[in-house]
């Protein structure tokens, strides 16, 4: 299945699917650990209320990415999927790079480089000049899991509209998410 059709699909359907996939920017980065989805029928959502010049690389289709500032201060990235939905990595496990994601972060903890959106995007060198690229080419790289990787599911988190959709995926047991799945 190509990229396009991988990510042409529902961002539910799709979000856990990311688990275990390796995620490079400019040959930096690592297995993706953490995900949320976003539809736009969702008031989280930042297609909800419709296009934006924010927004745009959401109703824009697949397989860009959707790139955007947290309260201003961080960046965070997302692979836009069908309908103007998107996901959003939370984390990941940093496996390539290790070197530049220390000194861009300026710690040597490796669990704590890529432990959310924010964190993980200044490790990769990601910024809003990416906004709106094709995941299917440089500078990103994109290899899917082999295997299905063992899912926890629970509430999206940092967020204050619909936080009871179980739209937060991460692998199970990761020492590298952004925040521990509930004990079920």
């Amino acid at each position: 299945m190509s990229l396009l059709d991988f990510l042409s699909r529902e961002a539910a359907v799709v979000a856990p699917e990311l688990l275990g996939a390796t995620f490079l920017v400019d040959g930096v980065g690592g297995v993706i650990v953490e995900v949320e989805a976003y539809h736009p029928s969702d008031p989280a959502s930042h297609s909800f209320r419709g296009p934006t010049p924010r927004n745009g690389a959401m109703f824009a289709g697949p397989p860009r990415v959707y790139v955007y500032r947290s309260y201003g201060i961080h960046w965070c990235i997302n692979f836009v999927t069908a309908n103007a939905s998107a996901i959003l990595i939370r984390a990941i496990e940093p496996t390539h790079g290790l070197t530049k994601m220390r000194k861009r972060r300026g710690l040597d903890d490796v669990r704590t480089l890529c432990s959310g959106p924010g964190k993980l995007c200044e490790a990769m060198g990601v910024t809003g000049a990416l906004d709106g690229k094709m995941l299917d080419r440089p500078p990103f790289s994109l290899a899917l899991a082999p295997s299905p990787a063992a899912v926890a599911i629970g509430k999206r988190i940092g967020i204050t509209k619909a936080v009871d959709a179980p739209w937060r995926f991460g692998v199970a047991g990761s020492r590298f998410l952004s925040k521990p799945f509930p004990k079920r």
